[in-house]
């Protein structure tokens, strides 16, 4: 497919026994047609050129539906990049904006399950129906060494594809419109974060690990709600704690065993208020870290604005040990080595359970979504209330006693 700007439309390209008729010609053994299209920034029109046609009734049905779209400034001239072509263009393009954990799984997943079936195709090309087949053939054997693939894995899939393609027509203006919004994709069960703690057994972890030096680490996820990996990149500068506030402003992630840092997952700031209980557990971990300062001494590896949660040496702490300390904590209060074992232990939970239980807790406690998704970076509060919709129905029950209540009250 080419196409050729000609300064004169009424001109053909070079002599012959071919004429231009009515914006349509045949040059070679192939047929072109030829509009004017106004430059949207510029205001000037210019002459645009398509051919490849096989017949002259193709081009002129090509050339009718663009001349519709040039009078209404949805013009888009023919492109032949490919799938695969432009989903590198745009991974590059975004670089800077997706979290590098984030990234490195784009492009794991368009490598294994969209480019080997549809990175050849031409971008403008591809329709809703070829989209649904590609879900169709993942979940049937599209995964590496024919494996089934399960819903997740595709949902995931079809999330990727649909901004890359959105961006395809917003920002490039490569196509008209998004076959991935208009494609079948199979539909996942909702899948809720269950209560892994109750606010009693979040005190009972809390007291045991009181002891480690990381003890703050796991109240300040707890009581804000806040990301493993957003504290985990939090300076101390990042603390105001007179006014009883930290700025989360980015996120540590791990890439093949190295750590990485980058945006968080909103790729936006937020600024989270804390307690006065929070704030004393803060300032005693400062003054631990400054007594472990004074002990290494000129070994000490942390920098001026060092990070609020770092070893003893001052240097980062790779996300992953988190996670196990609290594993290998949970374990020894269920199987003390010495003494009793306790009468309720504590069931396995994750760090990221920490932030249900935050979130969980100010829902049924009445306060309002839009504020709690506020505290947990969630882009829309929208996303708060699909994640945690079961808590919502349950207040939701107990909002028609509550009404019931204030009205028997006032009679």
């Amino acid at each position: 497919m080419t196409k050729t700007a000609l300064a004169n439309p009424e001109e053909p390209r070079r002599s012959g026994k071919s004429k231009l008729r009515d914006g349509v010609m045949k040059r070679g053994k192939t047929w072109s047609y030829v509009i004017r299209v106004t430059d949207p920034e510029t205001g000037i029109s210019k002459p645009k050129w398509v051919g490849g046609f096989p017949d002259e009734a193709s081009a002129k049905e090509a050339r009718d539906e663009a001349r519709v779209k040039a009078r209404r400034g949805e013009y888009i001239d023919r492109n032949a990049i490919t799938v695969a072509e432009y989903l590198d263009q745009w991974l590059d393009a975004h670089a800077v904006e997706i979290r590098p954990r984030t990234l490195a799984s784009y492009r794991t997943m368009i490598r294994l399950y969209v480019t080997p079936h549809i990175g050849g195709l031409r971008l403008q090309a591809v329709r809703p129906a070829r989209i649904t087949k590609l879900y169709r053939d993942l979940l049937t054997g599209g995964g590496e060494e024919g494996k089934t693939l399960g819903i997740s894995t595709v949902s995931r899939t079809h999330a990727i594809l649909r901004k890359a393609f959105g961006d395809a027509v917003l920002v490039d203006e490569l196509i008209p419109s998004n076959p991935v919004e208009r494609a079948k994709r199979p539909k996942a069960a909702l899948n809720e974060p269950g209560a892994v703690w109750t606010t009693g057994q979040l005190r009972t972890y809390l007291a045991v690990v009181r002891r480690h030096r990381l003890f703050a680490f796991y109240h300040l996820a707890a009581y804000t709600g806040a990301r493993r990996g957003e504290l985990l990149n939090l300076r101390w500068s990042s603390l105001d704690l007179d006014a009883k506030q930290i700025t989360i402003s980015g996120s540590t992630g791990v890439i093949a065993g190295e750590r990485i840092e980058g945006a968080t997952k909103s790729g936006r700031s937020r600024v989270v208020s804390i307690d006065d209980e929070t704030v004393t557990v803060l300032r005693e971990h400062r003054k631990a870290q400054a007594a472990d300062k004074l002990l290494v001494g000129e070994r000490w590896r942390g920098t001026e604005d060092g990070y609020v949660f770092a070893t003893g040496w001052g240097d980062p702490i790779h996300p992953d040990s988190v996670g196990a300390l609290m594993t290998k904590t949970i374990r020894a209060h269920n199987k003390p080595k010495e003494g009793p074992r306790p009468a309720e232990p504590l069931p396995h939970a994750r760090v990221h359970d920490l932030r249900h239980i935050h979130a969980t807790t100010l829902l049924l406690a009445g306060v309002p979504v839009h504020i709690v998704a506020a505290r947990l970076g969630h882009a829309d509060p929208a996303i708060t209330l699909r994640v945690y919709a079961h808590v919502v129905r349950s207040a939701e029950v107990a909002a028609a006693d509550v009404f019931a209540r204030v009205m028997n009250e006032a009679a």
